[in-house]
């Protein structure tokens, strides 16, 4: 059931209550940070509303009527409780505020947030954080469903609805097992590499929507073929050393199996595998509390 319209608004009571503890309006004002003219103002419209003098102006200052003092009390346990809602509301925010969940696709999640968590911990150690990964569609998906407050994605285009943000820079190589022909070799030409069928993850992916998208931009009419499609980072790098063919992945991903040997990296020629990895959320909303210092330390890392 709506108000009554002779009910003033919550400022107006506050700074009745004000009046009647500060001794005059002046002071009132001053507390509330608003003009002595406007105070007054204030207090005239709400004698307006109610229909009734609440103040008696002296040379002394203002003193309630005997009818005002009434309302004076009944404001207090107004404004009371509305400092009670106040401080609910501050209280609940500050619980979302120490949880943070981060959705991330699998390149950052298993080799960027580690690094990021530990930074997170040194800034709000109060905060329990819940990761969720997956590819950049799924990572978008969940921060539009508002599953999660912040996502880190991989894949070259813009997603409706999210804002976008550059926070690190990868580079994508192509990786073989030692037995593999293109092991003895140097480099691998473009046109060869889009040629020859390859093991990817599924539709989706960051990695393989940017591979495909630095062939269509760099060698227009070639459609990259697919060997094998895996759901995984880990898998691929088992079925490409396993020799079940070459593999285009995150150099963050594969710089252990290339330094130990069990796969091998020619240099690709022709081919501009250099990409942006990007913090979204949901447009028109501001990063808060984890979420911005999550954001703050990945832009710098």
């Amino acid at each position: 059931m709506p108000l009554s319209p002779r009910v003033p608004d919550l400022a107006a009571l506050d700074l009745l209550v004000s009046v009647l503890e500060l001794g005059s309006i002046g002071r009132a004002a001053q507390a509330h940070g608003i003009s002595q003219p406007s105070a007054s103002s204030r207090i005239r419209y709400l004698e307006k509303l109610v229909g009734i003098p609440v103040l008696e102006r002296t040379t002394l200052g203002s003193r309630p009527t005997p009818a005002g003092a009434l309302i004076i009390e009944w404001a207090r346990t107004v404004v009371d409780a509305a400092r009670q809602l106040d401080a609910g509301i501050d209280t609940l925010r500050a619980q979302r505020h120490s949880r943070l969940r981060v959705a991330a696709s699998q390149t950052v999640a298993e080799y960027l947030f580690p690094a990021w968590l530990m930074q997170l911990r040194k800034a709000a150690p109060e905060t329990t954080i819940a990761l969720e990964s997956g590819n950049s569609v799924e990572v978008a998906r969940a921060v539009l469903e508002r599953r999660a407050g912040i996502g880190f994605v991989e894949s070259p285009g813009r997603f409706r609805g999210l804002e976008s943000h550059p926070v690190a820079r990868d580079r994508l190589v192509v990786v073989v097992s030692p037995e593999h022909e293109w092991a003895a070799r140097d480099r691998v030409g473009a046109e060869e590499l889009a040629d020859t069928p390859l093991i990817h993850r599924e539709p989706g992916s960051g990695t393989r929507t940017w591979f495909e998208h630095a062939v269509a931009r760099d060698l227009p009419g070639r459609r990259p073929d697919v060997a094998l499609e895996l759901s995984s980072t880990t898998a691929i790098k088992s079925a490409v050393a396993a020799g079940a063919g070459p593999a285009v992945l995150s150099s963050l991903a594969v710089a252990a199996e290339i330094a130990a040997g069990t796969l091998v990296s020619p240099t690709i020629t022709g081919l501009d595998l250099e990409r942006t990895l990007r913090a979204v959320w949901p447009t028109g909303e501001r990063l808060r509390g984890p979420a911005r210092d999550l954001y703050t330390i990945a832009h710098r890392a």
